[in-house]
């Protein structure tokens, strides 16, 4: 996972003449700890038969909004409501729970997933964010999803032709209880890019949430 800084962002909006050919694939995360990162991998080596594209440990992180393609004078509007909202949102801690097939009761599953605890601290931040980003100037954004924000981590994905081909009997059980628990003090605002060897993401904009006293 590479980092950038929005001044360079902001350079280039202000001298290109090709501002609405340049399109960066953008979401809002929460990035997390090394050791937690660590600790969820180790869980990548459990299933060994199961037909899964493995997510590398640097690119494990929780998405809060998928934003999909936006030009520049679009991606600063989104670091400049991004910045905004965790200034008027606290520090919260999330606990992981759980390692099971996502989404839940979908066949075949198309992932394997840490699911974490509903939190009104983490629900109130991506209702906030969610609303902030929709009543903006920036268009075509992706439509909220109706079902309560529960956060998850992409450990794999299931590769569905090859799940396909192994009897019901023998396909692996995924349902690992753990407990694992960290503090969020930021959100990122990222890019992802697109490449054969699997999708690379680049910090663009880390948002400090509010210490309240």
């Amino acid at each position: 996972m590479r980092t950038k800084f929005s001044a360079s962002i902001r350079l280039f909006v202000k001298n290109s003449l090709f501002v609405d050919l340049m399109r960066h694939r953008i979401f809002i995360a929460i990035n997390l700890p090394e050791e937690i990162k660590k600790e969820l991998s180790s869980f990548q080596t459990k299933w060994p038969e199961l037909p899964c594209r493995w997510t590398k440990k640097e690119n494990l992180h929780i998405t809060l909004i998928f934003l999909g393609y936006l030009n520049d004078e679009e991606l600063l509007e989104v670091l400049k409501i991004t910045k905004e909202v965790a200034s008027r949102n606290s520090p919260f801690s999330i606990n992981l729970k759980k390692i099971i097939y996502g989404p839940p009761k979908k066949m075949p599953p198309r992932m394997v997933w840490a699911e974490g605890e509903k939190s009104e601290e983490l629900g109130k931040l991506q209702k906030d964010l969610e609303n902030s980003l929709l009543t903006s100037s920036i268009k075509g954004l992706p439509e909220p999803e109706a079902r309560p924000y529960t956060p998850h981590i992409t450990l794999g994905r299931i590769r569905a032709w090859e799940w396909r081909q192994i009897e019901p009997e023998e396909r692996p059980e995924v349902a690992e209880e753990i407990s694992l628990n960290f503090p969020v003090n930021s959100i990122e605002v990222m890019e992802s890019q697109l490449k054969r060897e699997g999708s690379e993401y680049t910090i663009l904009e880390t948002c400090s949430l509010c210490e309240r006293n």
